[in-house]
């Protein structure tokens, strides 16, 4: 249960699945179906979705690199947050966005599972939310030519592994297929 007082919420976060960012991803039509269904089962439950896209010097705002994947389509009045560091709610409106729909539960999708998803479900947490992370919702890219020691499959599999056993006081991480994502309040 969150730490958050009277934020009894859920809200569907869909972050940085943009043309540039999931060019090479892992497994990406799968993970696009998966965030469909989870987007218009929140529509239908009057859920929040939240897009969160990101900018920087090599992902430049209004390219057609940076623009979203056309098979993801945000509904209008949909909030987008635009951010240009890995958690969605540094430097961000985030925060106000989820305290004015009172919500204290994050669902999270998105990429990159190794950079934007984690810090993302990190910040959350440390900010009194809790995060579920939608484990068959979340794609990356082979990081191995930059160092890591793993492939996409595994870097998806070991942050489903470990985000199962996050928490803190009053809060705590969860993974769940999308097929088993429940939108329902919390408390």
């Amino acid at each position: 249960m969150t730490s958050l007082p009277n934020r009894p919420n859920t809200a569907l976060i869909v972050i940085d699945m943009q043309r540039g960012v999931v060019a090479d991803a892992f497994e990406v039509d799968r993970v696009v179906d998966n965030i469909n269904t989870l987007v218009d089962k929140a529509r239908t439950e009057r859920v929040p979705v939240i897009w969160v896209q990101h900018s920087d010097d090599e992902l430049a705002e209004g390219s057609d690199a940076w623009q979203y994947l056309d098979d993801l389509q945000r509904a209008e009045g949909e909030p987008v947050v635009s951010k240009r560091y890995g958690d969605s709610f540094e430097e961000t409106d985030l925060e106000k966005i989820l305290a004015e729909r009172h919500v204290g539960r994050l669902v999270v999708t998105g990429a990159q599972t190794d950079a934007c998803v984690r810090s993302t479900l990190h910040g959350a947490l440390a900010r009194g939310y809790d995060a579920t992370l939608v484990a068959d919702g979340h794609t990356t890219e082979d990081m191995r030519q930059w160092g890591s020691p793993i492939g996409p499959d595994q870097a998806i599999a070991y942050t489903n592994l470990y985000w199962g056993f996050s928490n803190a006081p009053g809060r705590a991480g969860s993974v769940l297929p999308a097929a088993e994502i429940d939108f329902s309040p919390v408390g």
